[in-house]
């Protein structure tokens, strides 16, 4: 199979399972609803939408919003550019893989900010949400990333651990990252130097 094979079924599979996972938590969960996975207590789904960064960080308001999703495009365009150019190197497919894996969670979750404002409705309380309503509940480019994923391994008094809840988009550049440290010597190559001659 050849690299650039490798890439397209990488990426497009991870959207897909990405997607296919939001759209179901956002039509089948209302907000704040939490489930345990096999009755597992650090494994749940706990349906909730980030506005902003990771942790729900945010900033600069709507303006700030509307940066954010820039700077993702901006940033998803030199990821391509690093992919085409890995593909046609002789670099491991393990290197092929994570670029690809890293561009698909930032694709993902760039679909949310960018379409989710004008193909959902929040509705309050314990509705459930509807693709294509009358009345979405933002605008194009002020969509929020849907979160789903929480695995609180421990949890005190004061302090859980993990307290993050996440998506599919989000683990695929986690895994991806540490692919890239996995092959490290591949993806960042040194160049050889050359000995001046007397």
């Amino acid at each position: 199979m050849s690299k650039k094979t490798i890439a397209i079924l990488t990426v497009v599979l991870a959207i897909l399972i990405d997607q296919i996972s939001k759209i179901y938590i956002k039509t089948h969960f209302y907000l704040g609803e939490e489930i345990k996975v096999l009755g597992l207590d650090w494994f749940r789904i706990h349906f909730t939408e980030n506005n902003g960064m990771a942790w729900g960080f945010e900033f600069g308001g709507k303006a700030g919003k509307l940066f954010l999703t820039l700077f993702r495009l901006v940033a998803v365009t030199g990821i391509v550019y690093w992919l085409g150019k890995t593909i046609k190197s002789k670099i491991h497919n393990g290197v092929v893989i994570a670029i690809a894996l890293i561009l698909a969670g930032a694709v993902g979750n760039i679909i949310d900010s960018v379409f989710y404002g004008v193909i959902f409705n929040t509705p309050s309380g314990r509705g459930i949400a509807t693709m294509f309503p009358d009345k979405p509940y933002g605008d194009l480019f002020f969509g929020k990333v849907v979160d789903m994923l929480y695995f609180p391994m421990y949890k005190g008094e004061s302090f859980t651990f993990f307290n993050a809840i996440f998506n599919g988009a989000d683990s695929w550049i986690t895994i991806g990252v540490i692919l890239l440290f996995i092959f490290n010597k591949q993806a960042f190559p040194k160049e050889e130097k050359k000995e001046i001659e007397d």
